[in-house]
């Protein structure tokens, strides 16, 4: 199999996040870089499936040029070769620009069968990508994927909603977005990390991929972030003395805000 696995750097979970003062785009740079976690087993369900059917793993990267450590992580964890999509003019682009720029560098992938994502961002959050690609490329989509099954020319999937689990399946060439209960992904081995600094790292501009820098980028995307604020500190709770009637106190206390 030739899958393609989309991976992206997020700000660490545990740094703090702040927009920027000028275009109210995310501050990279003020926060620890990371390799998003549901990328990680993004890469992992394509090993898994490399492993079971054989084939190449190319994990497909669209960000700054320290983006590279995030690439270099999952080349470590096992994938064959990447490609970096990395271009000043691609600053501020939103999820539909974002898509477009992937949809091309994904189609100099000769021959692949098979694109997996996360399901969503933890920067964004936004969940939009996955679907908007399958669109630009005419592919079907089997997102939210908690089991992931390929027999033949056909992609089995299996979906947790609140009514219970949902059964799919598609035709590859297909899109696929996977979830945080599709797997448990694995540490890369000493081997492997020193194995990673010498797989091959294709970079392209936007030029490569047939675009202009007016079709990318904050100027070209559909949303932007107009205001944004700090979020306000936490006041004081109010404090209530158990004397006997403390339950009757936090009742009365729920009444008075319509809580109860």
């Amino acid at each position: 199999m030739n899958i393609v696995v989309l991976v992206k750097q997020v700000p660490d979970t545990w740094s703090e996040r702040k927009l920027t003062d000028t275009d109210h785009t995310l501050d990279r740079d003020s926060a620890d870089a990371v390799l998003d976690e549901i990328n990680e087993r993004a890469v992992e369900e394509a090993l898994l499936l490399r492993e079971a059917h054989g084939g190449e793993v190319t994990v497909l990267s669209m960000g700054p040029d320290r983006a590279t450590d995030a690439i270099r992580k999952a080349l470590s964890m096992g994938a064959d070769k990447a490609i970096h999509v990395s271009d000043g003019a691609l600053h501020g682009s939103d999820a539909i620009t974002t898509a477009k720029v992937l949809a091309k560098a994904i189609a100099t992938v000769e021959g692949f069968d098979l694109v997996i994502a996360g399901n969503e961002a933890t920067d964004g959050r936004a969940g939009a990508v996955p679907a908007i690609l399958a669109e630009l490329l005419g592919l079907p989509q089997v997102t939210q994927v908690r089991k992931l099954t390929v027999e033949g020319g056909t992609v089995r999937a299996e979906r947790e909603t609140d009514e219970g689990l949902a059964h799919l399946e598609a035709s590859l060439p297909a899109v696929v977005s996977v979830n945080e209960k599709i797997n448990e992904p694995r540490y890369p081995s000493f081997k492997g990390i020193m194995a990673a600094k010498k797989k091959p790292v294709s970079t392209l501009t936007v030029a490569d991929l047939g675009l202009d820098a007016g079709e990318v980028g904050l100027g070209a995307s559909w949303t932007q972030v107009l205001e944004a604020a700090p979020k306000p500190p936490r006041s004081a709770g109010q404090r209530v003395e158990d004397s006997g009637d403390g339950g009757s106190k936090i009742a009365e206390y729920l009444v008075g805000q319509k809580l109860i």
